[in-house]
């Protein structure tokens, strides 16, 4: 049967060769061509307009081609015993248990791997939560000391400018009085 399909695809590429080489060399329109091979024969029909249409027949098989291509019966099926039928079943319901542990311990690995995931996740949280407060913190208290050295040093120039006043009193009145 393979080397029927085999010869019948060799013979189709020759043919659409040879129709070719035919029609280049013969005046004749290849309507009135028919090609005959060894078991098929190949009639060239005019029905479609785009492009090349064969009608293609099989002859019957000859008696000798079918002796070399004689299809082989399958095996006859053995009669099995019930010990055989019980082992299959067996090996059967150990495959079962087997691809379903396997399925499961699958389920469990990913449960785990979410579960892991998700602790790394609440853990990088937590961490990040942590990591603001301290920085809030430590941006409230840097701004706290900035207030207070700022107040400090509005008061010490208000001293300061107290001290420079109470001078400048003390100067104007020394010279009232040596005016006076």
């Amino acid at each position: 049967m393979a080397k029927t399909a085999i010869a019948y695809k060799e013979k189709m590429k020759e043919l659409s060769m040879l129709s070719l080489i035919c029609s280049c060399f013969s005046p004749q329109t290849r309507n009135n061509l028919v090609c005959e091979f060894e078991d098929m024969e190949v009639k060239p029909i005019n029905k479609r307009a785009s492009g090349q249409a064969f009608e293609v027949i099989l002859k019957p098989p000859s008696p000798v081609s079918d002796v070399a291509h004689s299809i082989t019966s399958p095996p006859k099926k053995r009669d099995m015993s019930l010990d055989d039928i019980q082992k299959k079943l067996e090996a059967a319901e150990n495959r079962r248990r087997s691809q379903e542990a396997q399925v499961l311990k699958v389920l469990a690995e990913k449960r785990e791997h979410e579960r892991d995931v998700l602790l790394k996740a609440m853990e990088e949280n937590s961490n990040f939560s942590k990591m603001a407060e301290e920085k809030l913190i430590l941006k409230m208290e840097q701004n706290k000391e900035n207030r207070e050295a700022q107040l400090a040093a509005m008061m010490e120039r208000l001293h300061e400018k107290e001290r420079h006043a109470a001078i400048v009193r003390r100067n104007k009145e020394l010279r009232e009085e040596l005016i006076a």
